[in-house]
């Protein structure tokens, strides 16, 4: 053993490595993407890893390999697991031979998320057994005890780390690589009677399931993770308890450490909830608190329990309102519960200073972004008409700000082609599009086309193609023309796609040349059916710009058109007087287009 310093992303992964994975696949997603990045970065030859096309591509794939024997592993944020919610129910009923965890990130706040879901409750409804560590240094032993219980069980098993846990740093004990488990595949054994779910099959697995979970519940009241710290020093005598988890639990640890030590239950295992443990805490206690991101989870259950086993404990948390029902906990908010709870006259004070107040710093597409291109191209050639622009999930969500206001609609991954199809049944008066990224085309958008175009919708499809997957960190996808694992493959071309599922009218265009995008745009929207612009052009992130701009002050007539209209970071006020930030500015030559008086031309070189 050896200790490094490592962010609990890079824990787990170090954690599937040493545990002896075999098999990656996921999609990347904050806060769970440098999982699968650090495994392909670290990984041993003869571990496979690939960024799959989406959740559920990425679920199957791990299951087939868990099939073989293999010890897979597959990763996604929360909202990635709905993606993946198909064949993760029926995977349950099947079972599997090789150790499988399906490591869900969620993300309380939410910080970089369309919603708040808590995987717990998924792990109830998927009757799938759940870890959820509290540190990078559990993480990282959690996920080889997942391996070894999925194994043992024949199931699959959640990990569910949340964002302070992925992301956070810690020194922390990792083994040597003379430790590691070296995992041999057994290979796949045919088994149609196990393997090709029926309905007969699920019912009597069904059962075998709820035994297996009661079995579980009883192991997990053992597992040295969920644990009853007695009460000491001034609560030595009291009558109330804390039950906690996941990185709640190091919170309330910090804070008890200043208070003293009241009765407290760690949940490592939220499901099967660990229940006699639960009991033995619960009894001979008046009142509990319950400390958890982001559902009452806990606070249920011990409901549940206390009616149960008819013991008199009042449970106190979300439901009772002593604590919010939205939003991450932070040190501060759980110092805050506790003391009120304790009946502390005065507030635990940290030997910190208070910090000063962070400066406001709205979500704004970056200078040079060929997406602000092409929503002024489309929002230029539109003006005047009846239109509604349906988004997605990615950069150009960030489309919907002023001065753009370009998104009028985002919900999931590649909703916005069926969305755009919807509204144009009721109003077929209005020109509606769909904005998509290229990553996004691939992982959930494809399907979307070929409804549009087998139920002969009246709508323009814009990709806007910067060559990555920009939001979680320029991953590669299918159109990239690279993997993972660093190998060189055909790339997939988005324009020979949307031909062969029947789109008769493609056209591919440089987003940063306004004229030819602006007239692009106005030939599509007079023609019916289905039609693509494909806006394409490098996002500056992996591009390295050449030069920058200036403004000629003698030209410039103060108009502050360019300010008005594009909203681009490099843009900004010295005195009155417009400027351009050559520090920020890409010399994406966009807002030369569209000064009226000229006044905007090339800068010096960028070294």
């Amino acid at each position: 053993m050896h200790k490094e310093f490592l962010m609990g992303n890079a824990a787990i992964a170090l954690g599937a490595v040493a545990a002896g994975v075999n098999v990656v696949a996921g999609y990347p997603g904050t806060p769970s993407t440098e999982v699968l990045e650090t495994i392909a970065k670290h990984r041993p030859d003869d571990v496979y890893v690939e960024w799959s096309v989406n959740e559920k591509a990425a679920m199957e794939l791990a299951a087939g390999a868990s099939y073989a024997g293999a010890r897979s592993m597959v990763t996604m944020k929360q909202v990635g697991l709905n993606v993946a919610s198909d064949p993760l129910m029926s995977l349950e009923y099947v079972g599997i031979k090789g150790g499988m965890v399906i490591l869900v990130a969620d993300d309380p706040g939410p910080i970089s998320s369309q919603t708040e879901q808590d995987t717990r409750h998924f792990s109830r409804f998927s009757k799938l057994p759940c870890f959820d560590p509290s540190s990078a240094q559990e993480a990282y032993e959690m996920i080889q005890e997942a391996f070894e219980y999925s194994e043992k069980y024949g199931t699959p098993v959640f990990l569910r780390p949340t964002t302070r846990v992925c992301h956070g740093y810690a020194s922390i004990m990792v083994k040597d690589e003379t430790e590691y488990t070296h995992h041999q595949p057994e290979g796949f054994i045919k088994d149609s009677k196990r393997l090709v779910i029926f309905p007969r099959l699920s019912f009597m697995n069904h059962k075998k399931i709820e035994a297996r979970n009661q079995e579980l519940s009883d192991i997990f009241s053992s597992y040295e993770k969920n644990t009853i710290h007695p009460s000491c020093d001034a609560f030595k005598n009291s009558k109330k308890g804390i039950a906690t988890g996941g990185i709640s639990y190091t919170y309330t640890m910090e804070t008890l450490k200043k208070t003293g030590m009241v009765k407290t239950l760690k949940i490592a295992t939220p499901h099967p909830f660990p229940e006699k443990l639960a009991v033995d805490f619960l009894s001979g206690l008046d009142e509990v608190l319950c400390l958890e991101e982001l559902d009452p989870v806990i606070e249920r259950e011990l409901i549940y329990i206390c009616g149960k086993y008819h013991l008199p404990t009042r449970i106190n948390g979300k439901l009772s309102g002593h604590t919010a029902c939205a939003g991450e906990n932070t040190r501060d908010t759980i110092t805050t519960y506790i003391n009120t709870f304790l009946g502390l006259t005065s507030p635990v004070t940290t030997d910190f200073p208070e910090p000063p107040a962070l400066p406001v710093r709205p979500p704004v597409l970056c200078a040079g972004c060929p997406h602000r291109a092409s929503f002024y191209a489309v929002k230029k050639a539109m003006k005047g008409k009846k239109t509604v622009f349906c988004g997605d999930i990615g950069c150009y969500t960030l489309g919907n700000a002023l001065p753009l206001d370009m998104v009028d609609t985002c919900l999931c991954m590649g909703a916005g082609l069926n969305i755009a199809q919807g509204i144009e049944k009721v109003e077929p008066d209005t020109t509606c599009f769909a904005f998509v990224g290229d990553s996004t085309f691939f992982a959930s958008a494809i399907t979307g086309v070929v409804n549009a175009v087998y139920n002969q919708a009246n709508m323009i499809l814009i990709v806007l193609d910067n060559s990555t997957t920009a939001m979680t960190g320029h991953q590669p996808h299918p159109g990239t023309g690279r993997t993972v694992m660093g190998e060189i493959v055909q790339k997939i071309n988005i324009e020979q796609v949307l031909r062969e599922i029947g789109v008769t009218d493609v056209k591919t265009v440089n987003p940063l040349d306004l004229n030819s995008s602006v007239a692009c745009v106005r030939e599509m929207a007079d023609k019916t059916g289905v039609k693509a612009i494909i806006f394409k052009s490098p996002c500056i992130a992996i591009t390295k710009p050449e030069f920058s701009l200036h403004i000629d002050a003698e030209k410039c007539i103060g108009c502050k058109k360019c300010i008005r209209e594009l909203g681009c970071p490099a843009i900004v006020l010295d005195n009155g007087n417009v400027c351009i930030d050559d520090t920020m500015c890409t010399g994406c030559g966009l807002c030369s287009q569209v000064c009226p008086a000229a006044a905007i031309i090339g800068g010096k070189k960028h070294e």
